[in-house]
């Protein structure tokens, strides 16, 4: 093959050493795709809908809340949320076909900010979050009187979580019918804001929790086996919760709800939304402030003022006002300082 071979000096000036760009082949893009942006588009017509639940990557949202066009769709999310955790309460901006015919699937590309976010953790030394439900304003924490027995400790923690998320905690007892729950309460006789409910199996108190939770977001947790599904049932007759029983070997409950979901409650006092959240029976609190724990024990919180400045509150603090008071219940101070070691034991390491 012949011809004049392509060169970059000038010819006619073999002195005039300029590169000549004309000269230079630029290759194309074989996919013809265009270069890649970090702008990402506004999605000005995105509609809001609160998140319900999610199923395999697919979330159900609800469109046109508290609207006569109020319905459900079904969408995805978004690659560049691949990161962000998408909760139960969650409220959502979505684009794509939002009709919910079937068939048809919307986007979520962005989450509005969040009034409250409760998270829990493996166990009190793991700082990995696991984020339960987002934009609740109230936990309503079920435990059993008996079948399985109640857990003083296990409730503690739902409360400094609460507390520490910013959420107003309620409590229920149910199964009132097999056990008297007294002794158990008086563990928390110094919490004064915290609203106690009772329930026995027969008669589950319907209309007076209805009356609470009109209104609000509330989440319920609960160990597994204490009567939630049951209780969530009678507040919501058509959500089909499922129902289970306790070993009697082990006096376990078993797991019967596997994911966390927001039912609409209606009633006499207005509507509100119950969620739902799978039975557990561990609390972690490694994601919370320390700081935060006192606010759980209000009563003790008093007494803990008149302690040295910088006092751990620990057993082993001198001069600690909560080991030298005669006046608080030393069933709640061995809680206190039970959390209060596990996380000195995290921050030493």
């Amino acid at each position: 093959m012949s011809g004049t071979p392509v060169s970059w000096w000038d010819e006619d000036d073999e002195d005039d050493d300029v590169f000549d760009e004309s000269a230079v082949r630029v290759r194309p893009n074989p996919k013809g795709n265009r270069p890649r942006t970090k702008i990402r588009p506004k999605h000005e017509d995105a509609v809001i809908g609160r998140v319900l639940g999610v199923d395999r990557g697919r979330y159900r949202v609800l469109i046109d809340e508290g609207d006569p066009s109020e319905h459900e769709t079904t969408a995805t999310r978004a690659r560049e949320l691949r990161r962000t955790p998408i909760v139960t309460g969650d409220r959502a901006r979505i684009v794509g076909d939002t009709s919910g015919d079937e068939g048809t699937l919307g986007r979520i590309v962005g989450i509005e900010d969040r009034t409250s976010l409760l998270r829990r953790s493996a166990d009190d030394t793991d700082n990995v979050e696991r984020v339960i439900v987002a934009n609740a304003d109230q936990m309503l924490v079920v435990v059993a009187a008996a079948d399985p027995p109640p857990r003083p400790r296990l409730v503690d923690r739902y409360l400094v979580a609460a507390l520490d998320a910013g959420i107003r905690p309620l409590m229920v007892v149910t199964k009132t019918d097999l056990a008297d729950p007294a002794e158990f309460l008086a563990h928390f006789d110094g919490i004064d804001d915290l609203r106690v409910f009772r329930s026995s199996e027969d008669q589950p108190p319907v209309d007076e929790i209805g009356a609470a939770i009109a209104g609000h977001s509330t989440v319920f947790v609960g160990h597994s086996g204490v009567g939630k599904s049951t209780l969530v049932n009678a507040l919501v007759p058509d959500a089909a919760r499922a129902t289970g029983h306790v070993n009697l070997v082990t006096g376990r409950g078993r797991h019967t709800s596997s994911s966390t979901v927001s039912l609409r409650y209606r009633g006499a006092s207005g509507s509100g939304w119950v969620i739902d959240t799978p039975g557990v029976r561990s609390f972690g609190l490694g994601h919370v402030d320390p700081d935060n724990i006192l606010r759980a024990f209000g009563d003790l919180a008093d007494v803990a003022a008149e302690c040295p400045r910088g006092c751990t509150h620990l057993p082993d603090a001198p001069d600690c006002a909560l080991n030298e008071s005669a006046d608080v219940s030393p069933d709640r101070v061995a809680s206190l300082q039970g959390l209060l070691e596990t996380f000195a034991g995290r921050e030493e390491h």
